[in-house]
């Protein structure tokens, strides 16, 4: 058998890739490498290709046998989804729609789907559970919350099983440095506070310190990539078993502040991350994390690693890694 990884030469597709092909499985990546690398695969086979591309994904999926599906292939950039809305539902809904009418073509019925906590917008409890209202604030979040109910609908007219994981803050890198995330298409605090810890960016701007937490700093759930990984492999497994189509938090449960990572990306790279205070941002909530015991609950799954871990291998990554990958 045979999974298909849409996407897979991202961030959380490439870790996810090196999960599967550790456990045996074979797996084939579809990315157009816009912002995918080919090194990220470590070797894994690759076509070069849309999800949108609905007579290519129909025969990869019968020319390699595929069963089952990761889908990662998306945009993700919450301001460029308020100024090009286009570019991110083409991409991110109807290329998902174009995947969806190639996999059933080809007899394939168990994707995973790569959703977001965004989709809550701004929570009114928290923890947040999945029963939380869906409430996106962004056409980006909109975009994983309509994919997600596209899926749904899929499944209701076609059988098609999906189980949609909402991440919370990817971040990190594998623990031997071989793959991380590239910054030069990001804009999350991890990265960022390497950048600022090497001296290649200006000074880190915190929004806000006025808030009401313990130090003034807005609260996220961070998880680190090689957990969310795994999160995906056991949510194949979940549909393998002929479970149905679920919805699941992929978080810690545990809030770190804006000054929590700062302050431990000082103390394990041994330097100083440059920071101002800036006015707070519009849409920022106070703080956000995970009640993730449904996916323990049903997936058996909960993450292994924590803040420590999560900003160590960073480090490690980005200091050895300056440029990224070296070429794409």
């Amino acid at each position: 058998m045979t999974v298909l990884v849409t996407g897979g030469a991202g961030y959380i597709g490439s870790h996810t890739v090196r999960q599967l092909r550790e456990r045996g499985t074979h797996v084939v990546v579809l990315d157009t490498l816009e912002l995918g690398y080919r090194e990220a695969l470590l070797g894994a086979e690759l076509v070069v290709g849309d999800i949108a591309d609905i007579a290519l994904v129909t025969q990869l999926c019968r020319t390699y046998g595929v069963r089952q599906v990761v889908h990662f292939a998306a945009y993700k950039n919450v301001g460029e989804s308020m100024l090009q809305p286009a570019k991110y539902w083409l991409n991110n809904v109807t290329g998902t729609v174009h995947l969806a009418e190639a996999l059933l073509a080809a007899g394939v019925d168990q994707i995973v789907f790569s959703s977001s906590c965004s989709v809550y917008g701004t929570p009114e409890v928290v923890p947040v559970t999945e029963a939380a209202v869906v409430q996106p604030e962004s056409v980006y979040a909109e975009s994983k919350a309509t994919t997600e109910r596209v899926l749904g609908w899929y499944g209701a007219t076609h059988g098609l099983r999906a189980v949609s994981l909402r991440y919370f803050n990817a971040a990190g890198a594998s623990f031997d440095s071989q793959i991380g995330e590239d910054w030069a298409h990001s804009q999350n605090l991890v990265p960022v506070a390497m950048k600022a810890a090497l001296g290649v960016r200006p000074p880190l701007q915190v929004f806000g310190n006025d808030y009401p937490t313990h130090d003034g700093t807005c609260i996220r759930d961070y998880i680190h990539v090689d957990d969310l990984a795994d999160a995906h492999l056991r949510a194949l497994d979940h549909l393998a078993a002929g479970k149905g189509t679920a919805a699941f938090n992929v978080g810690t449960g545990v809030g770190s502040s804006v000054l929590d990572v700062i302050s431990t990306t000082e103390r394990l790279s041994g330097r100083k991350v440059p920071h101002e205070f800036v006015a707070r941002r519009a849409g920022d909530p106070v703080s956000t994390f995970a009640d993730p015991s449904r996916a323990f609950e049903v997936l058996g799954w909960q993450a292994r690693y924590g803040l420590e871990e999560i900003i160590a291998t960073a480090w490690q990554w980005h200091s050895t890694h300056p440029d990224g990958y070296v070429s794409r």
